[in-house]
């Protein structure tokens, strides 16, 4: 039996109105007058307790995990509970995930790009070798008092960790070659390591491709009109959304890159559990595996 219901009404008791808390929460007055007399079962207690550490795990993540991550969470702190149990009391403590919107297509192909391969054919598995030698990115908009704000990534494919990204108030080639100078700066990836994305313009400019000759990455595209081609850029973005840019207005530009940076580098790439990667965060994913190339931070 579900101790919950019975808590409230108990709550609800200096106020003298058992029968209408009853009512409200659709618990019959035996029932409560039961729970009184008897007291909560060993089970019903654990139920509580383990409440309370769901409740903790989930406003630790702004609101944002599920029951599988919150699971996940309370494995790492030594809790060995199902994940059936972990759902069970999050439905009956009013506790959710946020789930991402569907993609929208936003890229604007240049017809007179130079055609690339596409090297990476839809394998986005992750594989701690693979650290630093598969790359992939997009750039994404954030509506601003002030206007549009275009976030520009770099994502490495094995870790799931945002390795390099930029913003501006523009959609010029300067945002994506920021964002991958940005992670050849942090990461010194291998030599020919490769760097995915879709058919945008800026992309298969002139000058992004002398960038990425400049320093031996190898560019690669997806098939025209295929987002699933490079869905892990997608599903990042879709990410960050949902937890971050979607769950308020952003009053200026400089709100927003703010607090896409604490976002970006103090939760997602150390803190957020990836279910790809075995509901490790990227930066635990590439700690156990022992392969992580040395990270330089920017200031």
């Amino acid at each position: 039996m579900n101790v919950y219901p019975f808590i409230e009404a108990e709550k609800a008791r200096p106020d003298g109105n058992v029968k209408r808390s009853c009512e409200l929460l659709k618990v019959s007055r035996s029932a409560y007058y039961q729970h009184r007399s008897t007291g909560p079962s060993s089970h019903d207690r654990l139920d509580a307790d383990l409440t309370e550490k769901i409740a903790i795990v989930h406003e630790a993540s702004s609101g944002t995990y599920g029951s599988p991550r919150v699971h996940a969470e309370l494995r790492a702190q030594g809790l060995r509970h199902s994940r059936k149990r972990v759902a069970r009391l999050m439905r009956a403590a009013g506790r959710c995930g946020r789930a991402p919107k569907r993609w929208r297509t936003t890229t604007i192909a240049d017809p007179d790009s130079v055609a690339r391969p596409d090297l990476i054919a839809r394998d986005f598995t992750t594989n701690p070798v693979d650290v630093n030698t598969r790359w992939c990115g997009d750039i994404t908009y954030i509506r601003t008092w002030e206007g549009w704000l275009y976030l520009a990534t770099v994502i490495d494919l094995a870790s799931r960790r945002v390795v390099g990204w930029a913003t501006a108030d523009h959609l010029r080639t300067d945002l994506p070659a920021q964002a991958l100078s940005n992670a050849l700066a942090t990461r010194r990836p291998h030599p020919s390591v490769i760097f995915h994305s879709d058919r945008g313009a800026q992309y298969g400019s002139a000058q992004y491709a002398r960038l990425a000759d400049k320093h031996q990455v190898r560019l690669s595209v997806g098939r025209r009109g295929q987002c699933w081609d490079n869905a892990v850029a997608e599903s990042f973005f879709a990410t960050i959304k949902t937890e971050l840019l979607d769950r308020r207005a952003w009053p200026t530009r400089a709100a927003a890159d703010a607090a896409i940076f604490d976002w970006v580098e103090g939760w997602y790439n150390t803190r957020r559990r990836h279910s790809t990667l075995g509901y490790l965060s990227p930066a635990t994913y590439e700690a156990t595996t022992g392969v992580a190339p040395p990270v330089r931070q920017v200031a």
